[in-house]
């Protein structure tokens, strides 16, 4: 995947050399021309093909919290991730 997105970039670079080269081009021509041909459209199709790593990266670390929290449950098993109450009982009054 790398290889195809550096000569795609390679390709885009020399089309914006050749825009700034020739007598008719701009550099301004030159720098759409790389943006709109080669690092707006790579950004997205990189975008799109990196999501199934980005969904088993998420997964991946559900799974790890939830190995966690059941860890840290069978430790304490009165645990259930509530706040402590008061460790000092309150002083009763004699009647």
């Amino acid at each position: 995947m790398h290889i195809i997105t550096i000569a795609w970039l390679f390709v885009t670079v020399m089309m914006a050399l050749a825009e700034a080269t020739s007598p008719q081009g701009t550099v301004l021509g030159a720098l759409f021309t790389f943006l709109l041909y080669g690092a707006l459209p790579l950004s997205i199709v990189l975008y799109l093909m990196g999501t199934p790593a980005r969904r088993r990266a998420r997964k991946a670390a559900e799974a790890e919290a939830d190995a966690a929290a059941l860890a840290a449950s069978a430790v304490d098993p009165g645990r259930r991730g509530h706040a402590a109450g008061d460790a000092v009982a309150a002083e009763r009054k004699e009647p």
